[in-house]
Protein backbone atom coordinates (compact mmCIF):
# COMPACT_ATOMS: atom_id res chain seq x y z
CA UNK A 1 0.00 0.00 0.00
CA UNK A 2 1.24 3.55 -0.59
CA UNK A 3 3.28 5.23 2.05
CA UNK A 4 0.65 8.46 3.00
CA UNK A 5 2.26 11.55 1.47
CA UNK A 6 2.37 13.62 4.64
CA UNK A 7 4.45 10.23 6.39
CA UNK A 8 8.12 10.90 7.55
CA UNK A 9 10.10 8.96 4.94
CA UNK A 10 12.59 6.19 6.52
CA UNK A 11 16.21 7.16 7.17
CA UNK A 12 18.04 3.98 6.20
CA UNK A 13 21.75 5.38 6.45
CA UNK A 14 20.56 6.43 10.26
CA UNK A 15 19.92 2.62 11.08
CA UNK A 16 22.36 0.58 13.17
CA UNK A 17 24.31 -1.50 11.60
CA UNK A 18 26.00 -4.70 13.25
CA UNK A 19 29.20 -5.55 11.31
CA UNK A 20 31.23 -3.26 13.30
CA UNK A 21 33.24 -2.34 10.79
CA UNK A 22 34.06 1.36 10.12
CA UNK A 23 34.41 2.82 6.96
CA UNK A 24 37.43 5.01 6.02
CA UNK A 25 35.84 7.11 3.59
CA UNK A 26 32.74 6.93 2.19
CA UNK A 27 31.10 9.81 -0.11
CA UNK A 28 30.64 10.70 -3.74
CA UNK A 29 33.07 10.52 -7.08
CA UNK A 30 32.88 12.15 -9.94
CA UNK A 31 31.58 15.76 -9.21
CA UNK A 32 32.18 18.42 -11.70
CA UNK A 33 31.89 21.53 -11.05
CA UNK A 34 33.72 25.22 -11.72
CA UNK A 35 36.48 26.15 -9.81
CA UNK A 36 38.99 29.25 -9.39
CA UNK A 37 42.82 28.24 -9.24
CA UNK A 38 45.06 30.59 -8.21
CA UNK A 39 47.79 31.54 -11.29
CA UNK A 40 51.05 33.07 -10.75
CA UNK A 41 51.09 35.99 -13.70
CA UNK A 42 47.07 36.66 -13.70
CA UNK A 43 46.03 36.28 -10.35
CA UNK A 44 43.51 32.86 -10.68
CA UNK A 45 42.27 30.62 -13.50
CA UNK A 46 38.66 29.16 -13.67
CA UNK A 47 38.33 25.88 -15.04
CA UNK A 48 36.33 23.05 -14.00
CA UNK A 49 37.13 20.53 -10.87
CA UNK A 50 36.10 16.82 -10.98
CA UNK A 51 35.66 16.41 -7.26
CA UNK A 52 35.71 13.22 -5.10
CA UNK A 53 34.05 14.36 -1.57
CA UNK A 54 34.48 11.73 1.13
CA UNK A 55 34.37 11.33 4.99
CA UNK A 56 34.92 8.54 7.56
CA UNK A 57 31.84 6.64 9.03
CA UNK A 58 31.68 4.94 12.26
CA UNK A 59 31.29 1.30 12.46
CA UNK A 60 27.39 1.78 14.29
CA UNK A 61 26.19 3.56 11.02
CA UNK A 62 24.35 1.64 8.03
CA UNK A 63 25.35 4.44 5.20
CA UNK A 64 26.03 8.31 4.91
CA UNK A 65 23.92 11.19 2.97
CA UNK A 66 25.07 11.56 -0.51
CA UNK A 67 22.96 14.51 -0.92
CA UNK A 68 24.81 16.73 2.15
CA UNK A 69 28.29 16.53 -0.68
CA UNK A 70 26.35 18.59 -3.28
CA UNK A 71 24.59 20.70 -0.60
CA UNK A 72 27.50 21.73 0.73
CA UNK A 73 29.76 22.48 -2.26
CA UNK A 74 26.98 24.23 -4.08
CA UNK A 75 26.28 26.68 -0.88
CA UNK A 76 29.57 27.82 -1.61
CA UNK A 77 28.25 29.79 -4.82
CA UNK A 78 28.80 28.91 -8.67
CA UNK A 79 32.49 28.66 -8.04
CA UNK A 80 34.97 26.98 -5.88
CA UNK A 81 38.54 28.72 -4.97
CA UNK A 82 41.14 27.05 -2.95
CA UNK A 83 40.48 29.43 -0.09
CA UNK A 84 37.11 27.91 0.23
CA UNK A 85 38.74 24.51 0.96
CA UNK A 86 38.76 24.78 4.56
CA UNK A 87 35.77 25.75 5.39
CA UNK A 88 33.94 23.02 3.13
CA UNK A 89 35.98 19.97 4.84
CA UNK A 90 34.46 21.72 7.90
CA UNK A 91 30.69 21.87 6.75
CA UNK A 92 31.53 18.31 5.46
CA UNK A 93 32.12 17.05 9.18
CA UNK A 94 29.90 18.80 10.38
CA UNK A 95 26.89 17.99 8.32
CA UNK A 96 27.76 14.42 8.12
CA UNK A 97 28.80 13.78 11.76
CA UNK A 98 32.49 13.13 10.57
CA UNK A 99 35.46 13.28 12.47
CA UNK A 100 37.29 13.85 9.24
CA UNK A 101 36.16 15.05 5.64
CA UNK A 102 38.33 15.00 2.08
CA UNK A 103 38.33 16.62 -0.93
CA UNK A 104 40.44 15.32 -3.72
CA UNK A 105 40.17 17.51 -7.01
CA UNK A 106 41.94 17.55 -10.29
CA UNK A 107 41.62 20.31 -13.11
CA UNK A 108 42.92 21.36 -16.30
CA UNK A 109 44.85 23.89 -16.10
CA UNK A 110 46.73 25.96 -18.54
CA UNK A 111 50.11 27.73 -19.33
CA UNK A 112 51.20 29.66 -21.73
CA UNK A 113 54.50 28.27 -23.10
CA UNK A 114 56.76 30.06 -25.39
CA UNK A 115 58.37 28.33 -28.40
CA UNK A 116 62.32 27.85 -28.04
CA UNK A 117 63.27 29.95 -31.06
CA UNK A 118 60.23 31.64 -33.21
CA UNK A 119 58.77 32.67 -30.18
CA UNK A 120 55.27 31.33 -31.06
CA UNK A 121 52.70 31.56 -28.11
CA UNK A 122 50.03 28.95 -27.34
CA UNK A 123 48.48 27.51 -24.34
CA UNK A 124 49.39 23.98 -22.91
CA UNK A 125 47.07 21.42 -20.78
CA UNK A 126 48.09 20.14 -17.48
CA UNK A 127 46.39 17.96 -15.23
CA UNK A 128 46.38 19.65 -11.81
CA UNK A 129 44.52 18.94 -8.67
CA UNK A 130 44.74 19.04 -4.60
CA UNK A 131 44.16 16.88 -2.16
CA UNK A 132 42.99 18.35 0.95
CA UNK A 133 41.90 16.85 4.37
CA UNK A 134 40.02 18.67 7.54
CA UNK A 135 40.29 16.59 10.71
CA UNK A 136 40.51 19.45 13.21
CA UNK A 137 43.54 21.27 11.35
CA UNK A 138 43.88 21.49 7.32
CA UNK A 139 46.31 20.08 5.34
CA UNK A 140 46.63 20.42 1.55
CA UNK A 141 48.87 18.77 -1.22
CA UNK A 142 49.43 19.58 -4.85
CA UNK A 143 49.03 17.27 -7.87
CA UNK A 144 50.87 17.96 -10.95
CA UNK A 145 50.83 15.49 -14.31
CA UNK A 146 53.48 16.67 -16.69
CA UNK A 147 54.23 15.32 -20.01
CA UNK A 148 57.95 15.80 -21.34
CA UNK A 149 59.86 14.22 -23.86
CA UNK A 150 62.72 11.84 -23.11
CA UNK A 151 65.50 10.28 -24.93
CA UNK A 152 66.58 6.88 -24.41
CA UNK A 153 70.60 7.00 -22.63
CA UNK A 154 71.47 3.24 -24.03
CA UNK A 155 69.35 3.72 -27.36
CA UNK A 156 71.94 6.58 -27.89
CA UNK A 157 74.91 4.65 -26.90
CA UNK A 158 74.26 1.68 -29.19
CA UNK A 159 73.42 3.58 -32.47
CA UNK A 160 75.52 4.84 -35.42
CA UNK A 161 73.17 7.58 -35.77
CA UNK A 162 69.73 8.67 -34.04
CA UNK A 163 68.45 7.32 -30.63
CA UNK A 164 64.58 6.73 -29.89
CA UNK A 165 62.56 9.12 -27.18
CA UNK A 166 58.93 8.93 -26.44
CA UNK A 167 56.36 11.27 -24.16
CA UNK A 168 57.18 10.42 -20.57
CA UNK A 169 54.57 11.51 -17.64
CA UNK A 170 55.71 12.65 -14.69
CA UNK A 171 53.48 12.70 -12.10
CA UNK A 172 53.92 14.12 -8.19
CA UNK A 173 52.55 14.67 -5.30
CA UNK A 174 53.86 17.34 -2.76
CA UNK A 175 53.06 18.98 0.62
CA UNK A 176 54.76 22.01 1.20
CA UNK A 177 54.54 24.22 4.32
CA UNK A 178 53.85 27.31 2.12
CA UNK A 179 52.92 28.77 -0.77
CA UNK A 180 54.27 27.35 -4.05
CA UNK A 181 53.02 27.50 -7.43
CA UNK A 182 51.46 24.92 -9.59
CA UNK A 183 54.10 27.15 -12.52
CA UNK A 184 56.77 26.08 -10.37
CA UNK A 185 56.42 22.31 -9.74
CA UNK A 186 55.63 21.81 -13.52
CA UNK A 187 58.96 23.87 -14.21
CA UNK A 188 61.13 22.09 -12.42
CA UNK A 189 59.52 18.93 -13.91
CA UNK A 190 60.12 19.89 -17.71
CA UNK A 191 63.96 21.66 -16.72
CA UNK A 192 64.34 17.26 -15.12
CA UNK A 193 63.40 16.06 -18.72
CA UNK A 194 65.48 15.33 -21.78
CA UNK A 195 63.39 18.25 -22.99
CA UNK A 196 59.93 19.83 -22.50
CA UNK A 197 56.90 19.79 -24.76
CA UNK A 198 55.48 22.69 -26.44
CA UNK A 199 51.95 23.39 -27.91
CA UNK A 200 53.29 25.30 -31.02
CA UNK A 201 56.78 24.15 -33.28
CA UNK A 202 57.70 25.60 -36.49
CA UNK A 203 61.05 24.18 -38.13
CA UNK A 204 63.56 26.06 -36.52
CA UNK A 205 61.94 24.72 -32.97
CA UNK A 206 61.70 21.28 -33.92
CA UNK A 207 65.23 21.17 -34.73
CA UNK A 208 66.35 22.65 -31.12
CA UNK A 209 63.76 20.16 -29.51
CA UNK A 210 64.99 17.42 -31.15
CA UNK A 211 68.69 18.65 -30.55
CA UNK A 212 68.05 19.47 -27.29
CA UNK A 213 66.75 15.59 -26.74
CA UNK A 214 69.48 14.20 -28.18
CA UNK A 215 72.02 16.12 -25.99
CA UNK A 216 69.99 15.18 -22.57
CA UNK A 217 69.05 11.55 -22.88
CA UNK A 218 67.33 10.46 -19.61
CA UNK A 219 65.75 6.73 -18.61
CA UNK A 220 63.00 6.87 -15.88
CA UNK A 221 65.55 6.21 -13.44
CA UNK A 222 67.41 9.51 -14.53
CA UNK A 223 63.69 11.25 -14.78
CA UNK A 224 62.99 10.70 -11.02
CA UNK A 225 65.86 11.21 -9.50
CA UNK A 226 66.53 14.20 -11.43
CA UNK A 227 62.84 15.43 -9.70
CA UNK A 228 64.09 14.05 -6.68
CA UNK A 229 67.09 16.32 -6.41
CA UNK A 230 64.67 19.59 -7.05
CA UNK A 231 62.41 18.80 -4.63
CA UNK A 232 65.09 18.21 -2.05
CA UNK A 233 66.52 21.42 -2.90
CA UNK A 234 63.53 23.55 -2.17
CA UNK A 235 62.81 24.40 1.50
CA UNK A 236 59.41 24.18 1.15
CA UNK A 237 58.84 21.20 -0.09
CA UNK A 238 58.57 18.93 3.07
CA UNK A 239 57.13 15.36 1.21
CA UNK A 240 56.19 14.26 -1.87
CA UNK A 241 55.82 11.25 -4.33
CA UNK A 242 56.97 11.48 -8.24
CA UNK A 243 56.01 8.66 -10.94
CA UNK A 244 57.58 8.11 -14.11
CA UNK A 245 56.08 6.67 -16.93
CA UNK A 246 57.76 6.41 -20.88
CA UNK A 247 55.08 5.53 -23.67
CA UNK A 248 57.70 3.53 -25.11
CA UNK A 249 58.07 4.04 -29.35
CA UNK A 250 60.09 0.81 -29.87
CA UNK A 251 58.74 -1.36 -27.11
CA UNK A 252 55.61 -3.04 -26.57
CA UNK A 253 55.73 -1.35 -22.93
CA UNK A 254 55.88 1.38 -21.09
CA UNK A 255 58.88 1.97 -18.44
CA UNK A 256 58.63 3.08 -14.60
CA UNK A 257 60.28 4.28 -12.17
CA UNK A 258 58.16 5.78 -8.52
CA UNK A 259 60.12 7.70 -5.56
CA UNK A 260 58.67 8.80 -2.30
CA UNK A 261 59.78 10.83 -0.06
CA UNK A 262 58.86 12.11 3.18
Amino acid sequence: MPRPIDSPLPDIQETPDHRNIAIDRVGVRGVKFPINVLERESGHQQTIGNFTLTVDLPSEFKGTHMSRFLEVLNSHGSVISVNSLPEILHEMTEKLNAKQAHIDVTFPFFMKKTAPVTKREGMMEFTCGFNACGNGRFECGLYVKVPVATLCPCSKEISAYGAHNQRGWVTANVVASSHVWLEELIELIEASASCPLFPILKRPDEKFVTETAYENPRFVEDLVREVALKFDADTRIVSYDVEVENEESIHAHNAYAYLKRP
